[in-house]
């Protein structure tokens, strides 16, 4: 199958997600008026056969992971390898403490924006998994950076040319062209313009980080992606 059918099938929704039965099972929940900021449980769930837990900071970081996993043959799921979506990098110190040496001290790995290197740091320090970690520390610990997020990372990978090949599959170029033509964003270099389109509206992330992840060539995929999928 070409890249450009996969992104077809990808962005039609005809390639089912992986299997979830191993999903720990996650709600978000606001605690009271006046009370810290929001923190997370875990629910009861099939978690008996998970050994590591893959902590992502958003939705469209996990379903990335999820279609290259995918493309490269594997199941994370039957694996016994959960991916979870934190829903920000502030609630790394929350999740480690769920899922590590001092919780269910199940294997631990992830992505994370170099921009928010401090809040992993701190939340890994705090569980015991080290002191003063520098970045080659993190990396050991199974925790990989992106320079400035994951879509930043996938479009320098793939070019500006083949992304607005699949903004084009998902019937979006018309839009993505409006927005060259913003003040703000006219002249800017295409690469900026892809990562602000890819940033705006609702739902575009995640909607995108599947279809990008299919047009990878397998050769050439983002570092800290590749690095994760190898350390798994």
């Amino acid at each position: 199958m070409t890249a450009l059918a996969l992104v077809h099938r990808t962005l039609t929704g005809v390639i089912d997600p992986p299997a979830q039965e191993n999903e720990l099972r996650l709600v978000t929940f606001q605690r009271a008026k006046g009370d810290d900021p929001p923190h997370v449980r875990c629910e009861a769930g099939p978690v008996s056969d998970t050994h590591t837990v893959v902590l992502v900071e958003g939705a469209s970081d996990r379903s990335a992971v999820e279609a290259l996993a995918e493309r490269r043959g594997r199941n994370l799921a039957a694996e016994g390898i959960s991916l979870v979506a934190m829903g920000g990098a502030t609630n790394i110190g929350t999740y480690v403490a769920r899922f590590g040496p001092s919780g269910r001290n199940l294997r631990l790995a992830g992505l994370y924006d170099v921009g928010e290197e401090g809040d992993f740091r701190r939340g890994l320090e705090r569980a015991g998994l080290g002191s003063d970690l520098s970045r080659s520390d993190l990396e050991a610990l199974g925790f990989f950076a992106c320079v400035a997020d994951l879509e930043d990372e996938l479009i320098r990978a793939l070019g500006t040319a083949a992304v607005e090949r699949v903004v084009d599959a998902a019937g979006e170029l018309r839009s993505f062209r409006t927005l060259q033509k913003q003040p703000t964003w006219r002249g800017s270099p295409t690469h900026d313009q892809l990562r602000r389109f890819m940033g705006s509206g609702s739902g575009r992330k995640i909607r995108y980080s599947g279809p990008l992840v299919a047009a990878l060539d397998l050769d050439h995929v983002p570092r800290p992606l590749d690095m994760l999928l190898a350390y798994l």
